[in-house]
């Protein structure tokens, strides 16, 4: 007979552990643990369910099985468990579910019962599993790379950037702060010829104008004050690779003008250099401001415009791909639930709504902040409108261009200092139990009681 899945089972007694092999043999390839700390390890072995004991040592007190379900959960947050008691109080068992067991059943042992609760959970597994494949295939329709987006705009930048990809034509992003400007660059990169060779961003807003020679061309040892060794620039750690400049506009006219010659000539000179050095770069190039209206204030060069525009793409505003919302929210959760250690938050259509609305002047990066913010200062696993930051969704009648009460920061961190207050509170004034509840280590708690003075 062929095993429908992995069972853990987690249990301190050999008896009733042969009993529960000899039952369950032939059904699941069953692997076995006697303790927590044991059953938490076979996490790697990806069993489809667990069967848990709550009487586990060193106590063989309830909570050493609770406990067992909470850190199962929290490694695992889809986790199926069923849970063994010997309880006659049922309390404990209804905890564990509350905790996200699936089901339980009480000891001794009812063969039939066992067969049918595991029978049962093993469906919900599958199910889970077949949610979660399609889930992934419906956002690999709906993606390119790191890009994540179903709407048309979206769908037509996916085929402009695997139309252009494979060439070495130079590239213009245009698009607003916090549209994913570098990461169209990135996926440019990785599905064209120079994959294997660097990808080397730079930030023309970053650079000094002083300095913005050197870090592009690099210098030799006592070009200037402070040069006490020769550095390759930006252009040299490309080569071969992709060179992509962000922030374009920002660059003075004279560092235009050796931007350009360098691109027409690939060579460059390091500043107190004597030797041209030869460089194969892709150049990308990204700005949020409209190059033309540049061009005509005299502030960005045209012929450096016609040689960085051979192709162009644009990037639209979430406000132009709002369908494109939940699709967003639901990977930026599963991705900080991951990083946090936190159980992944569920968004309802109520809240979601009120995303619709918001103008999102920031973009994805003030939707990704959002996300992140909730999944760390937010104890329920359900967010509500009543979970967002004050004055969020909120707006201000008096403004015809549907601006919000509150600058978007502020809202987030009145929101904050808020949660803050109250759980310090809650917490009778200790700071490291408010941390806990909160689900913050030290550290965090010790930067956002600095951050709002608390």
């Amino acid at each position: 007979m062929t095993a429908e899945g992995k069972l853990a089972i987690v249990e301190d007694d050999p008896l009733l552990l042969d009993q529960l092999v000899w039952t369950l043999k032939g059904k699941f390839e069953i692997h076995r643990a006697g303790d927590a700390n044991a059953g938490l390890a076979l996490l790697e072995l990806e069993p489809d369910l667990f069967l848990v004991d709550l009487g586990l040592p060193p106590t063989r007190e309830p909570r050493e099985g609770l406990d067992l379900i909470r850190s199962i959960r929290e490694k695992r947050p889809d986790a199926t468990i069923v849970v063994m008691t010997g309880e006659t109080d049922r309390r404990y068992a209804l905890q564990a579910m509350e905790l996200g067991a699936f089901d339980f059943f009480q000891k001794p042992l009812d063969r039939s019962e066992l067969l049918l609760i595991l029978s049962r959970a093993f469906e919900r597994h599958k199910l889970l599993q077949e949610n979660r494949a399609l889930k992934e295939e419906i956002v690999g329709r709906q993606s390119f790379d790191e890009l994540i987006g179903g709407t048309a705009a979206m769908r037509d930048l996916f085929r402009s950037i695997q139309k252009v990809a494979p060439s070495n034509a130079t590239v213009l992003i245009e698009g607003e702060s916090g549209t994913g400007k570098e990461l169209v660059a990135h996926s440019i990169h990785r599905a064209s010829l120079r994959r294997s060779a660097p990808f080397v961003a730079v930030n023309g807003a970053a650079l000094q104008d002083t300095l913005a020679e050197s870090e592009l061309f690099g210098h030799e040892k006592g070009a200037f004050t402070g040069a006490v060794a020769s550095r390759p620039g930006k252009f040299e750690l490309a080569h071969r690779g992709t060179l992509f400049l962000d922030e374009i506009a920002t660059l003075s006219l004279a560092v235009q003008a050796k931007l350009l010659r360098a691109l027409e000539s690939r060579e460059i000179e390091r500043l107190g250099g004597r030797r041209p050095i030869a460089v194969d770069i892709r150049l990308i190039a990204a700005s949020n401001e409209n190059l033309e209206k540049l061009i005509s204030s005299g502030t960005f060069r045209q012929d450096l415009f016609y040689r960085i525009n051979s192709v162009t793409l644009r990037i639209p505003p979430l406000r132009e791909r709002l369908d494109d919302i939940p699709l967003l929210v639901d990977f930026f959760a599963a991705r900080y639930a991951k990083r946090h250690g936190k159980r992944q938050k569920r968004f309802t259509p109520a809240a979601l709504e009120i995303f619709r609305m918001h103008p999102w002047r920031g973009n994805v990066r003030e939707l990704e902040h959002l996300v992140e913010m909730v999944t760390l200062m937010v104890e329920e696993e359900e967010i509500t409108p009543a979970h967002l930051p004050l004055t969020f969704g909120h707006r201000n009648n008096g403004e015809e261009d549907g601006g919000w009460t509150l600058p978007f920061s502020d809202a987030v961190s009145g929101f904050e200092r808020k949660l803050l207050q109250r759980a310090i509170a809650n917490a009778d004034g200790v700071k490291a139990k408010a941390a806990r509840a909160l689900g913050l280590d030290p550290n965090q708690m010790k930067y956002l009681c600095r951050k709002y003075q608390l």
